[in-house]
C-alpha cells in the first residue's frame, strides 16, 4: 500500500465568495480599541496629558498582545496560501468589559476541507509557532520589567503557572523567595495571555490548532481521542472546584450560602468559569461535527513534518496551566 495516497493535484488560490474584507478591517480596528481599553487596567495612567494620553497609556500590554495575535493568524494565513487552500483574511474577535484582555483572539475560515496532510499539519502548526516566536521573548523582556515583592494575602489575582512560564521566571529572574510573587509588567501580562491563548488552542479536539495537528499525526486515530476531549475541560473543573472553591460548593450543599464571603465567590467563579465556557464551547462543537476531524485525501506526512508536529503538541504540554485565572 502507498502511503502517500492519491496524489492531490495543486489548487489554484482565489479568494472564497462570501468574504468581505472591510468586515476583518472593522473587526480589527474594534478589536484594538478593545484590547487599548484592558491595557488601561493593567497599565498605571500617565500622571499628566489630556484624553489621547490617557486612552494609549495601555499601549504596553494592547501593542504586545495584538503583535502576538497577529503573527499566530498571519501564521496560519501564510500556511494557507502556500498551500493554496482558500482562506479568509482572519476576524479578529473583540470583546470589551467581559474580558479582562479585551479579545477572545481570532479565526480565520476555510470553505472546503484541507486534502493532505502536510497542509493540514503546516496550516495547524503555523500560527501557534509564529505566535510563540513574537510571544517568549516579549515574556523574557517583560519579565525582566517585572518587580519581585511581597505577595499580598488577598485581593491579587493569580496567573496560571505553566511549565514553560516557571522556566523563564526562573530564567530571567532567579529563585524567587518564599512569600514574595512576580508583579507582572503589562508587556508581560500580554505574553502570559498569548501563552493562554495559544495553550487553548493546541487543545487536541476537532479543528482547533490541535486536533488539526493530532489529525496529520495520527489520521482517524485521533478521532477516537477527539471525541473523549470534553472530558479535559471537566476535569480541571472538578479539580478548580476543590482546590479553589471547596468551602463555597460545602457552604452551597448545606445550605449555608450566607456565610460565603465576597472573596470565595471571586474566588470560585474566577477558577471555573473558563472551564464552563470551554466545556459548552466543546459540546456544541461535538453535537455539530461529533468531536471528528475532517479526512484528508493525502496522509504522507514526511519525518520533518512529523517533528514538527510533536514539537507543536508537546508545546500544548508546556503551556498547561490547570488553573489559569484566580482571584485570591
Amino acid at each position: 500500500m502507498n502511503d502517500r495516497g492519491p496524489a492531490v493535484p495543486a489548487q489554484p488560490f482565489e479568494p472564497s465568495p462570501g468574504f468581505n474584507p472591510r468586515t476583518n478591517l472593522w473587526l480589527f480596528v474594534a478589536t484594538v480599541i478593545s484590547v487599548f481599553l484592558a491595557g488601561r487596567l493593567w497599565a498605571p495612567p500617565p500622571a499628566s496629558g489630556g484624553w489621547i494620553a490617557r486612552s494609549l497609556s495601555g499601549w504596553t500590554f494592547a501593542v504586545p498582545l495584538l503583535a502576538i495575535l497577529v503573527a499566530h493568524e498571519g501564521g496560519h494565513y501564510v500556511a494557507s496560501r502556500f498551500h493554496r487552500v482558500p482562506a479568509s483574511l482572519p476576524y479578529f474577535i473583540p470583546l470589551p468589559l467581559l474580558s479582562p484582555f479585551g479579545t477572545l483572539g481570532a479565526v480565520i475560515l476555510m470553505r472546503g476541507r484541507i486534502r493532505s496532510a502536510r497542509a493540514l499539519l503546516d496550516i495547524g502548526a503555523s500560527g501557534p509557532i509564529a505566535g510563540m516566536l513574537v510571544a517568549v521573548p516579549l515574556m523574557v523582556v517583560g519579565l525582566s520589567l517585572s518587580p519581585v515583592m511581597p505577595a499580598a494575602p488577598s485581593g491579587f489575582i493569580q496567573e496560571g503557572q505553566s511549565l514553560l512560564y516557571l522556566a523563564l521566571k526562573r530564567l530571567v529572574l532567579g529563585d524567587i523567595p518564599p512569600g514574595y510573587d512576580v508583579m507582572l509588567h503589562p508587556t508581560a501580562l500580554a505574553a502570559w495571555t498569548g501563552f493562554f491563548i495559544t495553550f487553548l488552542n493546541l487543545l487536541p479536539f476537532s479543528q482547533l490548532d490541535g486536533g488539526h495537528v493530532a489529525y496529520a499525526l495520527l489520521g482517524r486515530r485521533h478521532d477516537a481521542w477527539s471525541r473523549r476531549m470534553w472530558l479535559v475541560p471537566v476535569a480541571l473543573l472538578g479539580y478548580n472546584l476543590w482546590t479553589h472553591g471547596r468551602f463555597a460548593v460545602l457552604a452551597l450543599l448545606q445550605g449555608h450560602a450566607a456565610m460565603i464571603t465576597g472573596d470565595q465567590w471571586d474566588r470560585l467563579l474566577s477558577s471555573t468559569l473558563l472551564w464552563v465556557v470551554l466545556l459548552l464551547v466543546m459540546l456544541l462543537m461535538r453535537r455539530r461535527t461529533g468531536g471528528l476531524h475532517p479526512p484528508v485525501d493525502e496522509t504522507y506526512l514526511d519525518p520533518i513534518r512529523r517533528r514538527v508536529g510533536i514539537g507543536t503538541l508537546l508545546m500544548f504540554v508546556l503551556l498547561f496551566m490547570p488553573s489559569p485565572w484566580v482571584a485570591t
